[in-house]
């Protein structure tokens, strides 16, 4: 199948390009500089310049499934968190609906499916960063298009061990990225995962397993 991959250039977009790749997929990376497509085709994907905050329709054209790894991340500045993880990721989506993708895979972050009360002092970046991921999962979530949305715990660049456990709230851990890329690559072919948001962190359940028992 034909996936696009936004943020490509991510530490998990670089793992989603190599794995989809391994899996058999034709792997888009979509990426933001020219600079940047030696080393996506390295990887084994096809570079596809774009910026979330601009037109993406020529991104999506002609692709069975958009994965979104993109995120400004919870050290950058308030505005422009919001320009990628929400704006962005809602332009991205829109522009998947116009093209007939079905299937829209969205890396979230752990806590957006909960109610997020006030920001604790101190604390007021990361509380924005979550608003923003899950306004982006309620949007998606109000889509014609079939979702997963995957909200991990505390990210590492440890080895996988293709073993996690998931729910709808789940204790805080941490997971590695590659488990994170794995699952959402799963998810393209588990109905199950299909209209779902959960939590994962690592565990003791197979991710294949681990998705039948959404």
């Amino acid at each position: 199948m034909k996936v696009l991959v936004a943020g490509a250039n991510g530490h998990t977009g670089r793992l989603l390009i190599q794995y989809l790749k391994k899996d058999g997929h034709e792997p888009y990376a979509m990426i933001r500089k020219n600079e940047q497509k030696p080393e996506m085709e390295k990887l084994g994907g096809i570079p596809v310049v774009a910026d979330l905050e601009g037109d993406v329709g020529h991104a999506v054209r002609g692709m069975d499934i958009v994965m979104f790894a993109a995120g400004s991340g919870s050290k950058t500045g308030t505005d422009k968190t919001t320009a990628v993880d929400r704006d962005g990721a809602i332009n991205l989506m829109k522009a998947t609906e116009k093209t007939g993708a079905k299937k829209f895979i969205m890396l979230s972050s752990f806590g957006a499916g909960r109610e997020l009360g006030k920001p604790e002092k101190g604390n007021e970046t990361m509380y924005h960063y979550t608003k923003m991921k899950k306004e982006a999962d309620e949007y998606l979530m109000g889509t014609e298009l079939d979702y997963t949305i995957v909200r991990p715990g505390g990210l590492t660049h440890e080895e996988s061990t293709s073993k996690i456990k998931v729910g709808d709230e789940l204790e805080r851990g941490t997971i590695p990225r590659a488990d994170v890329a794995k699952t959402m690559i799963a998810a393209i072919q588990e109905p199950n995962a299909f209209h779902k948001a959960f939590e994962m962190i690592s565990g003791d359940v197979q991710i294949e397993d681990a998705l039948k028992s959404l």
